[in-house]
């Protein structure tokens, strides 16, 4: 569906779009010039956008949209909480636009279809806002404000702007291609490395600024922020500092939107160039050399950089290898000054190879002052296309940082590994015999509706949805046509033609999208993610602690009636309470249940549900003991047990492939896979105590006839277990294999093949 004003001629153009993404209930700002062509997209359907045009004069523009203006206020919009919001208005700012007259001119409807799309050829400059509103969505609605796509083709072909300033600038500064230059950061300050157009390397290099004030060099040592880090480079959460030579932190990353970066050559320097014919090449080293004179540092043939958005690796030939970069435009890392430093940043010269995409190109770097506060967090690209999204929060995150110290980057959403002055045992034990709470919200929620909709989740799920109930949820996998997996995901049907896909993978959606649209069917596939946060109360005593807290209506199942795989939609409290929707289901193989509400009434479930357990010894639950819980009861793991080499049977899932008269996607594949396995999921016991881990190989004399997926130490059965893809010749319960460790054939650990799962196979406690 296309919805064109087309105001001037389309431009083409040779460079690749600027692309943004505009989120759900949030905006963003865009700077046209004129011949500029800007497309605006809807790729999920039903979510409406409003401009707010700006001449260059700062007068409202908007009657070229050939549109009428409707009601609203730019003021209304910029104050939604979030960064982006704040970032246009900054970005307003600094142009000196007034929000006073600004009206919003509708361009997309809430009906639009997948796909929709709007654009325009700019016949003046412009600057607009794109608005993508929408109101809270209960848990028991599926009406989320869902994201929008922004792309511009430049007319000139001119670099791509730049994002917009995080904070007030201190510094703003840009580095030429294959140049250099020299800056100074007060401690506390905030350096943002920017690769403007993409693929450009940027070597980086800091200084102790007081100890070379008394001619001391101090400068960042790859090899020891290797080794006090324990990785190839520092990224953002606690293993994110760069130290000196004396192990002294000299910059913390704060954000990294690329997450491939080198710490192990050096910039390039004019051997290099010499070495492979061409001499007299401008190099990094040099240009580093000749910025950092003023501060009287010592010239040096090659630096030791940090290169950042350099790709290298060391491969397992032991070579050092090097190909394009993974950054994009705008790409960038965040970092701060932990002392008063001398910075020097470049942007690399080598247009030889694929250093730089055969083509250097700009650095932008521009200092924020201390006081600025910002998030932590890696991009997620959960798609090739996809826009970075950085490390998010869950709306429970007050509570959950309360309690710990310790978190990783799951899935883009920060998620405790495990609780200070609890540990992993202590909250295991607590799941195993009282109760404990975890907060899921990184999983992937979409809101499937419309008259097709269970048509196209008979098509592409390998249970029967034709069979579920209102009110009943569940357990699928999603396969493609040569039967591996995509995902797996629990369904839960709202509704006659209202389901709730929750998944592991942003791709679950597009995919989805992508069939409905090759199939002509009328769905809407919406994501909910950001509209449903949800915390797992999973032990012994959940049903007794929720039971405190839960309030339904006559109309609904309470806690008490609530089976196994079925939900029910409550509040907290009263019936005036929070709205929740309560499932009975989890990932820990115990009676448990999980609970999904809007962000905006997280903190109050979690206090009511945290309160109601305290009685009852309920713990928090982080990551490390939740792996414990799940290989115990043979729950598989996205990238462990299973992925798109592996089908639902060798991943221990056979049971939710359906017989059903549907040719959903994989069936045939799946029917021969069936008939003809090759592997079979099995569980392991090992004889001693020492570690396996995900990978290790399993032999048999000295084939190799299967991997370890899943590993822990069970604190139950008080010895080490495994899940393992095992080739089905040897795949009868009490057959002796090894897994090898160093080379696989140095060091042999004794294992013996016992039934899968390890604990409670008939499910007797989830189902209690």
């Amino acid at each position: 569906m296309s919805d064109t004003a087309d105001l001037a001629p389309a431009v083409k153009t040779a460079r690749m779009s600027e692309r943004k993404v505009v989120r759900g209930g949030s905006c963003a700002t865009a700077s046209l010039r004129p011949g500029d062509r800007i497309r605006l997209r809807d790729p999920e359907g039903l979510q409406p956008l409003d401009l707010f045009v700006f001449d260059q004069h700062g007068r409202d523009a908007g009657d070229i949209l050939g549109r009428p203006a409707s009601t609203g206020r730019l003021a209304d919009v910029l104050a939604v909480e979030g960064e982006e919001p704040a970032a246009a208005a900054r970005a307003l700012a600094a142009l000196g636009l007034t929000e006073a007259d600004a009206r919003p001119y509708r361009v997309m409807e809430a009906g639009g279809s997948p796909g929709a799309v709007f654009d325009f050829v700019a016949p003046a400059p412009l600057v607009l806002v794109v608005s993508a509103p929408g109101s809270p969505m209960a848990p028991d609605e599926q009406t989320p404000a869902t994201e929008l796509h922004l792309e511009i083709d430049r007319a000139d072909g001119s670099s791509p702007d730049l994002p917009p300033p995080l904070a007030a600038v201190t510094l703003d500064l840009r580095i030429p291609a294959a140049t250099a230059k020299a800056y100074r950061v007060r401690a506390g300050d905030y350096i943002q490395i920017i690769d403007v157009e993409g693929r450009q390397c940027s070597d980086f290099l800091a200084f102790d600024a007081a100890q070379l004030a008394d001619g001391v060099e101090k400068g960042l040592d790859p090899t020891v922020t290797r080794t006090l880090m324990g990785s190839a480079f520092p990224g953002p959460g606690l293993h994110s500092k760069y130290y000196d030579e004396d192990m002294q932190a000299l910059v913390e990353v704060v954000r990294d939107t690329v997450g491939r970066h080198d710490t192990f050559a050096l910039a390039c320097s004019a051997k290099y160039y010499d070495d492979v014919g061409y001499p007299g090449h401008p190099n990094c080293s040099d240009n580093f050399n000749e910025v950092l004179k003023p501060f009287q540092v010592r010239a040096r043939k090659g630096w030791p950089a940090i290169n950042f958005f350099y790709n290298t690796c060391i491969e397992t030939s032991n070579a050092l290898t090097s190909d394009e970069p993974w950054s994009r435009p705008g790409d960038y890392v965040l970092l701060r000054a932990l002392t008063d430093l001398v910075c020097a940043s470049s942007s690399c010269t080598d247009d030889i190879d694929p250093a730089n995409g055969w083509n250097p190109t700009d650095i932008h770097i521009r200092v924020y002052d201390g006081n600025a506060t910002f998030s932590k967090g890696s991009a997620l690209r959960m798609t090739p296309d996809a826009e970075p999204r950085l490390t998010r929060d869950s709306a429970f995150q007050p509570r959950l940082q309360a309690l710990a110290r310790s978190f990783v980057d799951y899935r883009g959403f920060w998620l405790p590994t495990s609780y200070t002055g609890r540990g992993a045992i202590e909250e295991y034990w607590a799941c195993r015999e009282r109760a404990a709470i975890m907060d899921l919200s990184a999983l992937r929620k979409f809101e499937v509706i419309g008259p097709d909709a269970e048509q196209l989740l008979q098509r592409t799920m390998t249970r029967n949805i034709a069979k579920l109930a209102v009110g009943q949820v569940v357990y699928t996998a999603l396969c493609y046509d040569h039967g591996g997996m995509i995902d797996d995901a629990t369904v839960m049907r709202l509704g006659a033609a209202n389901f709730r896909v929750i998944a592991g993978e942003d791709f679950t959606g597009v995919w989805l999208r992508q069939k409905a649209e090759d199939w002509g069917l009328k769905v809407w596939v919406k994501s909910s993610t950001d509209q449903l946060h949800n915390l797992a109360i999973q032990g012994p005593k959940s049903r007794d602690i929720l039971k405190e807290v839960i309030w339904t209506a006559p109309t609904q199942a309470s806690l008490a009636e609530l089976k196994w795989f079925r939900f029910t939609i409550g509040r907290i409290g009263t019936a005036s309470g929070p709205p929740v929707v309560v499932s009975r289901t989890g990932y820990t193989g115990e009676l448990g249940y999980e609970v999904w509400c809007h962000p905006k009434d997280a903190l109050a479930v979690w206090d009511a549900i945290w309160a109601a357990g305290q009685p009852h010894g309920m713990s928090p639950l982080g990551f490390e003991a939740l792996d414990m819980l799940r290989i115990e009861a043979g729950l598989v793991f996205a990238g462990y047990d299973f992925s798109d080499q592996t089908d639902p049977y060798e991943s221990g899932i056979g049971f939710a492939v359906a017989d059903k008269d549907v040719d959903f996607v994989g069936r045939e594949a799946l029917a021969r896979r069936k008939a003809n396995p090759a592997h079979r999921m099995v569980g392991l016991d090992l004889t001693g105590n020492e570690t396996i881990s995900h990978g290790d190989p399993v032999f048999v004399g000295r084939a190799q006839v299967g991997v370890v997926t899943s590993a822990t130490r069970s604190p139950l059965l008080k010895r080490m277990i495994a899940l393992c893809r095992l080739d089905v010749a040897h795949a009868t319960l009490g057959t002796a294999v090894e897994i090898g460790k160093l080379d696989g054939h140095q060091k042999r650990l004794s294992a013996t093949v016992v039934p899968f799962p390890h604990f409670d196979p008939q499910k007797t406690r989830v189902r209690a």
